[in-house]
């Protein structure tokens, strides 16, 4: 029934039986191996696939049994001794296996980095869910190649300590650069990373990654970083913008200039922390005067903070743009949501510093090509 249903006929079978040639051999395995599983099987259905399967392990054509691991790479319908088979044959059948199987356990997996070569462990790192264990075997016992494809692979569960341990035994070359382009990092790897990382990739990581407070200012401060490092944007990727204010605050950063920047760009969670760490108000008290207490609110908590009195007008205008674009709820997602609200805040020509202004039209010229690409179609 299964043969049927599969499509195979009796000549198919005749190859792969009685074919001396084993590239005919090969052409029916793949065949029947890809028909098997892309049909659903009864229990006794898969118990006879399965067998054919150990016969196809245990041809004397390396061809054969290539396509059979090729094939089946990613099925689970091959018996796990038939993987483990394989995942001890030639390259170009193991590699594909190692990579791919999901049949394998984690303790099949660490052994193979125990024991195997450079290039198995790589195609270990590299299959498509690594396993916290798996990755810190990897991390501490693996071959540089394989702990860059560990670095470089975001479906794998690669925790802080391996992290680490990836960055003490190779701190220099490409572990540090996959590392840095995960998705996510630990601010403390982040900034591990920041004193070994080439220049472009420091640049990729003070843009894309949280740091702390301090590291951030003390890099935002420096001569060769400062192009590099934007405390708004630090304060953004932080996981406690309350304590970033407060550090930023220890260490006179928390300037008028930084908080009306951030306002502008819509960054209101670090202008409302900002306020409330400089006038000693707590956050939530804060929060009503600025949102919620009419209009005196403001201007008595701007005062308290000790902000100068030439720029509150600037000030009242950003608060005002923010609450029109919340209102509005035009379903933005963050990035096009802040880069509205600056482009609305400078056509009210806002009386900032010479700075201030310059900086924002550049953070406006490095919006989403898309949104640049409208603002010029609707002038025209």
């Amino acid at each position: 029934m299964m043969m049927s249903r599969a499509r195979l006929t009796e000549t198919d079978i005749r190859r792969l039986v009685k074919a001396e040639d084993e590239e005919e051999r090969a052409a029916a395995a793949h065949k029947l191996c890809r028909a098997m599983d892309r049909n659903e099987l009864d229990p006794i259905e898969r118990e006879a696939a399965q067998k054919i399967m150990r016969v196809l392990a245990a041809d004397a054509a390396e061809l054969v049994r290539r396509a059979l691991a090729v094939t089946l790479k990613s099925s689970d319908l091959l018996p796990r001794d038939v993987a483990q088979k394989l995942a001890r044959d030639a390259d170009t059948i193991a590699l594909p296996i190692l990579g791919f199987s999901p049949v394998f356990t984690d303790e099949d997996l660490i052994e193979v980095i125990r024991v195997g070569d450079a290039a198995r462990q790589t195609a270990v790192a590299g299959r498509p869910f690594v396993s916290r264990d798996l990755g810190e075997v990897i991390a501490s016992e693996g071959v540089q190649e394989a702990v860059r494809t560990l670095a470089a692979n975001d479906n794998a569960d690669v925790s802080e300590k391996a992290m680490a341990t990836s960055v003490d035994r190779f701190p220099e070359g490409d572990v540090v650069t996959a590392l840095a382009y995960r998705k996510v990092l630990p601010v403390a790897i982040t900034e591990r990373l920041i004193n070994l990382a080439s220049e472009a990739v420091r640049e990729h990581l003070v843009t894309r990654h949280a740091l702390s407070a301090d590291t951030a200012i003390q890099l935002a401060t420096g001569a060769r970083e400062r192009a590099t490092v934007d405390l708004i944007d630090q304060a953004g990727a932080s996981q406690d913008i309350a304590e970033f204010a407060a550090q930023m605050n220890a260490r006179k950063a928390l300037t008028a200039s930084l908080l009306l920047r951030a306002l502008a760009r819509g960054v209101m969670p670090l202008f409302e922390h900002g306020i409330a760490e400089l006038s000693g108000v707590p956050h939530h008290r804060a929060w009503l005067m600025i949102h919620d207490a009419g209009p005196l609110g403001l201007k008595a908590i701007y005062d308290r903070a000790g902000l100068p009195p030439r720029l509150f007008p600037a000030f009242r205008a950003g608060v005002d743009t923010w609450r029109e674009m919340v209102a509005e709820d035009a379903g933005l997602d963050r990035e096009r949501f802040q880069r509205r609200m600056l482009e609305r805040f400078l056509t009210q020509r806002p009386h900032t510093g010479r700075d201030d202004t310059a900086y924002l039209l550049e953070k406006l010229d490095y919006g989403p090509a898309e949104d640049i690409l409208i603002g010029a179609a609707n002038a025209a």
